[in-house]
């Protein structure tokens, strides 16, 4: 495992993450039992992973917890995340505090490395700055929480608006966790060269999803922004793109490029992967510590797919809805 310092913080973070939500949930959505999620965290500790990113919304904060028993404390990283915005309101502070005991109570710790403000939309950072922000820092000062996080909301947020937003005037947060793959690229510019100047952790969710894991849903994808106009016409079909991934770029399939993209990204500390298996674990971690794709392949990527925003950008059930 390679291991990185994240942002401006003393965190040395492994390079891939463990992510404890998206359609897979530790395997919580296929049927697995809770012993079975709990061994695939332990499982990725052997593996040299020592990042796990979770929140109550995923309803697996307890595997976590208890997959970590016994673990050393300063041995492990911890993100969870506590959503902003119930029925179309931005909660209290208070209750924002109320859910990082019980996520704390769930993960059976005294603190949190990282807690995350959860997909918070452009409309509302405002509020969440001024009202929910300074309830944070008194929690950090309590101990209950090492570093503040925010995430943004891919789906609802193609284009960073919220973070883009929220860069302009005393940034509160050291990490962010931003959405960025092969047909997302537009935080290369936007997101990236802030986060690299003021030293601000970042985190890499939607590297792969069902966009690079499901090739009907890939090769229909293809086939839209081709009759739309926005690729060339010999993008019409997947085998095209994993020729040139894997053929010419030497990748060993689709999801491994995917996910050495997003890895040698300048600008990405750690990317998230998710799994419900130790095999489709071990097999995303290895590509993560793969080296970069080809340069010129890497030239192609940039030139003929770099202007797509949204792309892929699935909403599991157990994210936000739109409000």
């Amino acid at each position: 495992m390679e291991y990185v310092k994240l942002g401006a913080t003393e965190i040395m973070a492994s390079v891939a993450g463990l992510g404890c939500g998206g359609s897979s949930r530790l395997g919580k959505s296929t049927g697995r039992s809770q012993s079975q999620s709990i061994d695939l965290v332990k499982q990725s500790l052997d593996l040299g992973v020592n990042f796990f990113d979770t929140a109550r919304v995923y309803g697996t904060e307890e595997i976590v917890g208890l997959a970590l028993k016994g673990e050393p404390r300063d041995s492990v990283i911890v993100s969870t995340k506590s959503l902003v915005n119930r029925d179309g309101q931005v909660v209290s502070g208070h209750e924002i505090i109320s859910n990082l005991e019980k996520s704390l109570k769930s993960l059976r710790m005294d603190y949190v490395d990282i807690f995350h403000l959860h997909a918070v939309l452009a409309e509302d950072y405002a509020r969440v700055k001024e009202e929910l922000v300074p309830f944070l820092l008194r929690a950090r000062e309590d101990g209950k929480i090492r570093h503040l996080g925010i995430t943004e909301s891919p789906p609802f947020d193609a284009k960073h608006t919220m973070l883009v937003e929220a860069f302009e005037n005393d940034f509160p947060f050291e990490v962010i966790m931003v959405g960025f793959h092969l047909m997302h690229q537009n935080a290369r510019s936007s997101v990236f060269p802030v986060t690299l100047r003021e030293r601000i952790g970042t985190l890499i969710m939607f590297a792969v999803r069902s966009i690079f894991s499901n090739m009907e849903y890939l090769n229909s994808t293809l086939q839209d922004l081709c009759q739309d106009g926005l690729l060339p016409s010999s993008y019409s079909d997947v085998t095209a793109l994993e020729q040139l991934l894997v053929k010419t770029g030497g990748a060993e399939t689709i999801i491994d490029a995917a996910y050495r993209f997003a890895r040698h990204e300048s600008g990405a500390d750690v990317v998230l992967l998710g799994t419900g298996s130790r095999e489709h674990m071990e097999a995303n971690i290895n590509s993560i510590l793969r080296g970069p794709l080809d340069p010129e392949v890497l030239s192609v990527l940039c030139r003929d797919l770099a202007h797509l925003e949204g792309i892929g950008l699935d909403l599991p059930q157990t994210n936000q809805t739109k409000k």
